[in-house]
């Protein structure tokens, strides 16, 4: 196998991830706060869905294994009990496939919900410190065009490392 190549995450900041989507914090204050459209739907046939899933800890290093997206549909993952976790995207390569040697990890926080784009190509969600739940919001029709996964051929040629890491 050849060398690594290691992204170091950042924080996770709206300004930072506004190329691959939306970044939502839990406000402080109590009342309900409307975000507008931003679950897109481009196809009218999909229906609005809402899942959970449940999450395992990872350690950093962590190799990324694949990369998927949802070309229709905003996908929104809202934690419900999860400490931080890794959030790992990566332009098109011009080709309907990721460009991985692109790649850009954040560290979200517990209070941070992040709306994928539609088309965007993200790694599966990672929890760190402690196992972690979502629940996660788009459309879907029940065909192909709801999910498209790409492993990556060299999974342990891109690692997320623990270099770096943005301290509290």
């Amino acid at each position: 196998m050849g060398e690594s190549r290691l992204i170091s995450p950042r924080r996770l900041t709206t300004e930072a991830f506004a190329p691959f989507g939306h970044v939502l914090t839990t406000p402080l204050q109590s009342g309900r706060w409307y975000h507008g459209d931003l679950i897109e739907n481009r196809r009218p046939e999909a229906q609005l869905d809402l899942s959970f899933t449940s999450v395992e800890p990872a350690a950093l290093p962590f190799p990324l294994r694949l990369f998927e997206r949802h070309a229709y549909s905003a996908q929104a993952f809202v934690p419900l009990n999860v400490s931080r976790y890794l959030v790992t995207v990566c332009p098109d390569a011009g080709t309907d496939r990721p460009d991985p040697l692109r790649a850009v990890s954040f560290i979200a926080e517990s209070d941070q919900t992040v709306v994928y784009a539609p088309g965007t190509w993200h790694h599966p969600m990672v929890a760190l410190d402690r196992p972690g739940r979502f629940a996660i919001v788009m459309w879907t029709a029940g065909d192909a065009g709801d999910e498209e996964l790409v492993p990556l051929d060299a999974p342990d040629a891109l690692v997320v490392t623990d270099h770096d890491l943005p301290s509290d």
